[in-house]
Parts: structure tokens; sequence; C-alpha cells
């Protein structure tokens, strides 16, 4: 009786079992989104909701075992059967921070699979079988192995070209997808406006027009239209907020900013890209007039959700929510920096660690609410409801493996690079050159190195992948030419310049080309702190790295490291015609190049495919078109020295204006401005010009609109670049170019901080950069 008693019973807890599963509203395609996020949170345990809210690093969580299987780790299996998690950052990372080789990491077909497993463990093995979030850097590309590598910030920023920057992103959201990731981290919003910062690199540079513009079409290229077709992924845009203008130009130090100039400039890029749509953003390391970042109600609350209408979900960055007791002393504890981080707005953990180890105490004691925890859970569980993952959690290894680093996402790669180069000097029109000149010499430690033309956040990379300078040189030339190469100098370290034997192979030639600049690479001796930071410490008797620039190598100057002076110098005494071309991830030091080089370029990260971009401007395969995001100062003594500053009294040592001003480009033919026509109508000022191609060759311009409010109840920038244009005009044709500001485009933040737009005369001004002007108009607001 007593087996029959226990059979019996079974089978009613099984049919039990059976009804609730069916009764299960969160797994019904039928319900709302809301409806299916209320039954699920109801379903949850607190444990099980505190691990909704952390995404600790994820390439612990796989075992490679061989080039054709992929297992969950015992580490995975034992935080996932703790209390699931709500997702893994970085999972298919590969670097020296994640010691993941081309040997120990994944491919595109294996990142696929690995993830694949890790998700079947989380919807089979866990008992609400929650999906998964897969959250991956993708600033330039998806930072993985295998992948595109497009050029950096800056050099994306170059290109002044909203539509080609979403075209990029359309290609780094489906190669980071097909793998199985679900977020992508991208765009910087940061303002470069302090050069001595090691994050420059990441920036779409100085201006918030231009990095708001840009923004919005990286973000856009990142989501799409539909969130569910695997194509795409939430875009992560950071760092909220003000981040570019550390003290001292000290990573994560405090941003000493007034709260006008806060909202003009640094948060106008992030409040546009909640037009677009954007579901995920991630706070600051830095303080904004003494309130940390991660913990700032007044922005993440009032201003972001409430103001703006953000309904998506708030990443920490990694480690910023200890910083708050830590770097900061703003907390007695990271459980309370933890509580002060939740209450704030600040839904996701990324690490982990905070919330994991300090929300069930903080519940326990009063410190938060299981309200405030169940607000955060929402949030998230929404995003994934909306992607269909509990629907549709895998991807198809075999697409990973035919479509990511295709032909066509390359051919995307170089567009963006040799649209963001941009040609500084070109005396007697020394270029473009002849592809069957007789010998050309190649010098300089980026002439080819593949690393140091990628920037931080990239992934090992196998040789045959990446064109250097002079691979891209020797693509184009003719078989005749001669091309010959030498290093010359390291970025920094001089125990192993050769200066004679450049000098040699630059007598011996017609023409030389310099590659000259920084680095961003790091290798597997480098060092790191807990978020990933690189570390400046002493090599002894080694070698020294090139590396100078990248996530925690602020400089206290702006000059070219190393012998790489003396090398431009003795190569300039030669008298041969000399191409300097720097690629660099800040505006490092141009006096001496501007002054001894024939041709001055900047091609900043470019790249895998930066050594052919290069070398289709050098022989004139492709037009010059990229402008300066950023100010090239004269000298770190002129900090800051971005362009809406307005002209300034010069120095005692030297002028106040930069070498190389915001929006300044030269291309190979030449454009006139003519036929300004302005007229104010209701809600909308039109403006028009005509821009005409003079020159001998095809061109793009970019056609860039500057404003002065020339009276107002509180200061606005002398010069404010309002909108821009980037046209393709044939040799002898001429083109009207039409813009339209809204009312929007003229407010100011008054007296009470008030968004208004104050009656008055304003100034128009259209040019081809900030300090060349074209034509100038007049209109008033009644």
């Amino acid at each position: 009786m007593k087996r029959l008693f226990y059979l019996i019973l079974i089978l009613f807890s099984c049919l039990v079992s059976q009804i609730s599963l069916s009764q299960q509203t969160y797994k019904d395609t039928t319900r709302t989104t809301e409806e299916r996020v209320a039954d699920l949170i109801n379903r949850m345990n607190t444990e099980e909701k505190i691990g909704q809210l952390c995404f600790p690093t994820g390439w612990e969580m796989y075992n490679k075992v061989d080039d054709h299987t992929v297992v969950p780790s015992v580490k995975f299996i034992e935080r996932m059967q703790k209390a699931p998690l709500g997702g893994f950052w970085a999972t298919l990372r590969a670097d020296p921070w994640t010691q993941k080789t081309l040997l120990t990491g994944l491919n595109p077909e294996l990142s696929a699979k690995a993830l694949n497993e890790l998700q079947r463990f989380a919807v089979e093995e866990t008992r609400l079988g929650i999906p998964l979030f897969f959250a991956e850097e993708c600033m330039h590309g998806h930072m993985a192995l295998g992948t595109t590598v497009f050029p950096t910030g800056l050099g994306q920023g170059s290109t002044w070209d909203p539509e080609l920057i979403k075209s990029m992103t359309e290609v780094i959201a489906m190669e980071a997808r097909l793998q199985g990731a679900h977020i992508g981290y991208g765009p910087i919003l940061d303002l470069a406006r302090e050069l001595r910062w090691s994050r420059v690199e990441e920036t779409f540079g100085e201006d918030p027009v231009l990095a708001a513009k840009l923004g919005m079409a990286f973000v856009k290229g990142l989501q799409g239209n539909d969130i569910k077709d695997g194509k795409h992924v939430y875009s992560t845009p950071k760092h909220f907020a003000a981040y570019g203008i550390p003290s001292g130009g000290h990573n994560g130090q405090q941003a000493n900013i007034g709260k006008r100039e806060l909202f003009t400039s640094h948060l106008l890029p992030f409040s546009k890209v909640m037009e677009a749509g954007v579901k995920t953003i991630m706070t600051s390391y830095n303080s904004i007039d003494g309130i940390p970042a991660t913990a700032h109600k007044y922005l993440l609350k009032d201003i972001l959700r409430d103001q703006w209408g953000f309904d998506g979900f708030i990443f920490s960055d990694l480690g910023s929510i200890e910083g708050i007791a830590g770097t900061h002393r703003a907390a007695p504890s990271v459980k309370h920096a933890a509580s002060m981080s939740l209450k704030a707005g600040v839904d996701a953990d990324l690490g982990g660690n905070a919330y994991g180890r300090n929300l069930i105490t903080a519940l326990e004691e009063g410190l938060i609410s299981m309200d405030d925890i169940d607000s955060a859970v929402s949030n998230i569980l929404k995003l994934k409801f909306d992607m269909g993952l509990f629907e549709n959690p895998y991807v198809s290894p075999y697409d990973a493996s035919q479509i990511v680093r295709s032909e066509r996402h390359k051919q995307i790669s170089r567009e963006v690079a040799r649209q963001g180069i941009v040609l500084l000097k070109n005396s007697n029109n020394i270029l473009p050159l002849k592809k069957e000149i007789g010998t050309i010499a190649v010098i300089g430690p980026n002439a080819d190195n593949i690393y140091n033309q990628l920037g931080d956040y990239s992934a090992p990379q196998e040789r045959r992948n990446i064109v250097t300078v002079l691979d891209g040189i020797k693509n184009a030339v003719s078989d005749k030419t001669i091309v010959r190469y030498t290093k010359g100098c390291n970025i920094r370290d001089t125990t192993e310049t050769d200066i004679p034997e450049a000098v040699r192979l630059a007598n011996q030639s017609d023409v030389v080309i310099l590659v000259l600049g920084g680095s961003s690479a790091r290798d597997f001796k480098t060092e790191y702190i807990e978020t990933g930071a690189a570390t400046i410490t002493d090599s002894g008797n080694e070698i020294l790295s090139d590396m100078e620039s990248g996530e925690g190598f602020d400089r206290s100057s702006l000059d070219l490291l190393g012998d790489q002076e003396k090398l431009l110098s003795a190569l300039a005494n030669t008298g041969k015609p000399l191409v300097v071309i720097y690629i660099q991830g800040r505006p490092l030091n141009m006096n001496n190049a501007s002054e001894k080089a024939d041709a001055l370029l900047t091609a900043w990260y470019p790249g895998q495919e930066g050594g052919n971009a290069v070398a289709d401007i050098l022989f004139g395969d492709y037009n010059p078109s990229g402008r300066l995001p950023v100010s090239v100062p004269r000298s770190v003594g002129q900090l800051p020295v971005y362009y809406s500053l307005g002209r300034q009294a010069d120095y005692v040592e030297e002028s106040s204006s930069p070498l190389y001003s915001f929006g300044y480009g030269l291309s190979y033919t030449d454009f006139e401005y003519s036929n300004l026509e302005i007229k104010v109508e209701k809600g909308a000022v039109k403006i028009s010009c005509t821009v005409s191609n003079t020159g001998d060759l095809d061109g793009e311009e970019v056609v860039q609109l500057y404003l002065r409010d020339n009276i107002s109840s509180v200061f606005t920038p002398p010069i404010q670049l309002k909108d821009f244009k980037k046209i393709p005009i044939s040799k002898g044709e001429s083109k009207k170019v039409d813009f339209e500001l809204t009312s929007d485009d003229l407010a100011l933040y008054n007296i009470d901080m008030e968004r208004v737009v104050e009656p008055g005369d304003f100034t128009v001004m259209i040019g081809s950069s900030s300090n060349n002007i074209h034509l100038k108009g007049n209109f008033n607001i009644e």
C-alpha cells in the first residue's frame, strides 16, 4: 500500500507540475511583454532575482576541448547552479588580459557553439529556464577572434559620414549576433576634450553634434529595425557621463564641470541616441561635481528615464560600483555602494561582485527594498523577451563560419579607413604619387606592425588578415617599382634604433614614406588592474613596449616618443620627397612633421584594411575626404584647445590656435562656396548654399554649418557646429546644399537651466573647417 501511495503521490506531483508549466504566462507568446515579465518575477526567489542583475566576465565560462568541441566550464556550472545569472560580458574576448590567444580562443564557428552550449544549460538546466544575455565589446568591430576589425573612433569620426558608420555597425552587429551575442558595447559618446587621456582614440572627437549624429547612426546600425531578426544586437552607448574630461588626463578621475556645460555639450550625444531607440547604456568611472556617475540618481533617473524617456536597462562599468567606496570614498563599504547604485537606477552590475555579494544583506538591513530589485530585474527581462530569446535562444555555427569577416565586410572596413584618413599637408601637390615611381623607401615603426594599427580593444590576429602600410604600398604599385623597408626605430624604446640604415635607404629612393605615431597594442607582458585597464610598469632591462595609448596609458605630453623625431629630421635632411603618415590614438605633436614633410596625413588606427586604405590615397585611387574630428594642438600647454572655445589671446611662447583645427582636411581637388540663402520660417530656419568643384578631380566635400548666438543671457560658444553634409561633387559640377535648423538647434539653457530659444540675432557660418569659413550671414528670431 505504501508503494502504491508513493506512486500515486509522484504521479500527482507530475500532473501538478505539468498543469503549472502549462499555466506559465511567461512562456506564452500570445501574452504581452509586460504580462510575461510580471509572471516570471512572481515565480523568482530573491537569489534568482539578484542573479539577473549580475553580468560577470565570461571568458572562463567555457573549455575548448579541441578544434571542434566546446563545453561549459566547471566554474560556469557552479555559478549557474548557485544562482542563474542575467548574462556574461566578454565571453568571446581574446587579448592579453583574458589570456586567450589564437590557439586557446575560439574562431567564429566555435564561438557560436560555445555560447549555444552555455545558453542550453541556462534554458534546460535551471529552474525557470531564463536565457542568458551575452554582451561583447563592439566599438570598432566585435572584439573576438576572426572578426572584421574597423578603424577606431577617431577614424570613424574623421569620416563625417553617418550612413557609412551605420553600414559599419550593421556588419559589427551581424558578426556579433551570429556568434551568439545579444548586446554590443558602443558607441563611445565621450567628448575628447582632454587629449592626455588614454581613451581619446575610442571617441568620435571633441564636438557634441558630430558625436551625436555619428552616435545615432552607430546605434541604428547595431539595433536595426527588428531586434528579433538574428542580425542585430542591443547597443550600449558609454560612458554616462562627462568621462572624457578627467582631471589631469587621468582615466576615471573627477570631471570638474558646471551643470550648464554638462547638459549643453556632454549630455547632448546621449540625449540624441535616445531618439534612435537605444535600449542599454553604461555609466562611467568618474565623479561629476563630486557625485560618482554610477550613483548619480539625478542623471540616471530624473534625466535619463523621467525626462528623456529611456526604457531599457543601465549597466555599471566594470568595477565602477566598487569604485564608489574605493576611488571616490562616497560610501563606507561596497555593500553601501551597491545599495546606492541600485537605488540610483543602475540595473546591471558589470562584474557581478558588488550586487552578487551584497544585495541580499542590503535587503535584510533595509538599505534597499524588494521593489528596487524587482524594478531592475524587470528592465533586464523585458529586453530578453523583446529579443525573442525565450523562443529562439540559439544561433547557427555554420552561418557564423560563412559570414563573419566576409569579403564584403572587409571592403566596408577599407572604405571606413580611407574616408577616415585626413590629408593635412600636400606641398606642391606631391600627392598622389605615380604607381610607376622607380624606388620607394618605406620607413618607420608603424609601417609594418599589424597591432599598432588596430588600436585598443582588438583581438589577436593572424598575420595574413591584416594589411599594413608596407603591404598596401606593395599591393598598389606596379611590378617595376622597387619598395624597400626598414623600421628605423621603435615607438618608445631606443635600444634598437638604426637611423643610418634608414638614411641609406632614403638616399637610394625616389620618395620616402615615413610612418610614425603611437600604439595601443597590448602584449602578454602587460599588467592589468581589475577593470581591464593596462598599468604602466618599469620594464627594467627589457625592450620597452610600444604601447603609449589605450585605456590606462594617460600621457603628460603629446610628444612623439623614443627616437621618432630624430628619425624624421634625419630623413628630411636627405632632401628626398618625404611623406609622413601618423598612425595614432590621439593627436600627437606634429610641429616638426608639419614643417619638414612634403605631405602629412593622419590615419589614426585604421583597422585591418588600413594599409590598403593608405595606399588608395597615396596613389590616387581615392581622393581624401577625411576631416579632423579633434583639434591638433601645438603643445600640451595649449590644452584645452577645442574649437568652440573660440579665438584666444596668444601665449608668450606660441600661438593659442591649434596647429590644425577641428573640421580641417585637404582634398586633391578644390571647392568654392557661394549663394548663401537664409529663410526664417515658423519653427525652422532654412539655409542653403552652392558648392562647386573647381578642380580637376571628382571629390567629396564636408560642408560644415556653424552658428553663433550673438547676444544671450548666458555664455554660449562663439562658434558651434550645428549640422554638416558630406557630398560627392564631380569635377566642374556645382551642387546646392540644404540645411534646416530647428528650435532645438537654437536653444540654450538659460540662467534658470530652462531650455529656451531667446530672441535676437544669430550668425550663420558655413565653411570647410572651423577656422576656414567661406560664407557668413545673419538672421533674427523675434
